[in-house]
């Protein structure tokens, strides 16, 4: 019989020291959306399990000029509905926003999309584009560097993500092809405009999880026009193939919405 201890944290560092009693074998909860069902099926069998969705600190979204900073437990509808966060970044209220259904939306947070790391999550492939931090009780982490592969970053045992911080570009834009059924991302694509040139990250089409596409990001340039994308030859190589898609489809799904997420920079 599955014997797991619940523990609800009021602060990170109470969670932090309740998250070590389970000597390696702790896990954080916050949306639960993944943990959950995989605990169900005995896919994971946390001796703890930590509760961070009501810690304050974790919670909330704030913009400082173009400077913003998302807490770990806000939730997928909260940073849908965020205005201020709407006013430098659409892109990404955009995203939010369409992310599962309702449900999800109230209760699933950015912190444990990103902890998970599934291969098909929209999250990954906006913070690979906004070269965002992902910041932890521990230190601060680039996204180039957080994301590993297929559900792996580089979070250690015991790190809590607190919060993810970026500068928000003048442009930027998201698009996906959502399985009709789950509405996760079969090809998603998020384009922002950088400083030193446009940034694309790919999620729900990799064969090792999200990605960033030097063709796309060589073929914008840093005017980010949509009809230079008609040119480009999206690679099928290091793409998933599986029931929902092929490699070759899923590339011109890639193809497709790194077109419509162009377009959308400019709206």
């Amino acid at each position: 019989m599955l014997e797991t201890t619940y523990a609800r944290a009021g602060s990170v560092a109470e969670a932090v020291k309740l998250n070590k009693a389970g000597k390696g074998e702790g896990k954080y909860l916050a949306g639960g959306h993944t943990l959950i069902p995989a605990m169900k099926q005995r896919l994971a069998s946390p001796s703890v399990l930590v509760d961070v969705a009501r810690i304050g600190e974790l919670k909330g979204v704030k913009v400082t000029g173009r400077k913003v900073t998302i807490g770990a437990a806000t939730t997928h509808a909260e940073v849908a509905a965020d205005e201020k966060l709407r006013a430098v970044c659409p892109a990404l209220c955009h995203l939010a926003g369409h992310i599962g259904d309702q449900h999800v939306r109230h209760r699933g947070t950015i912190g444990g999309s990103i902890a998970n790391n599934d291969p098909a999550a929209d999250y990954p492939a906006a913070l690979l584009a906004l070269d965002a931090t992902i910041v932890t009780d521990k230190r601060e982490i680039a996204a180039d560097k957080f994301f590993k592969g297929l559900f792996e970053t580089s979070l250690k045992d015991g790190e809590l993500i607190k919060a993810v911080t970026f500068t928000a570009p003048a442009k930027a834009g998201y698009a996906k092809f959502p399985n009709p059924a789950s509405r996760y991302a079969m090809a998603g694509v998020f384009v922002a405009g950088q400083k030193d040139g446009p940034r694309v990250a790919v999620t729900g089409a990799g064969d090792d999880g999200v990605f960033r596409s030097k063709e796309l990001e060589a073929a914008l340039g840093k005017g980010l026009d949509a009809s230079k994308i008609d040119g480009v030859k999206v690679p099928p190589k290091g793409l998933m193939s599986d029931i929902h898609a092929t490699a070759e489809y899923r590339a011109a799904l890639v193809k497709a919405m790194a077109k419509r997420a162009a377009a959308a920079t400019a709206s």
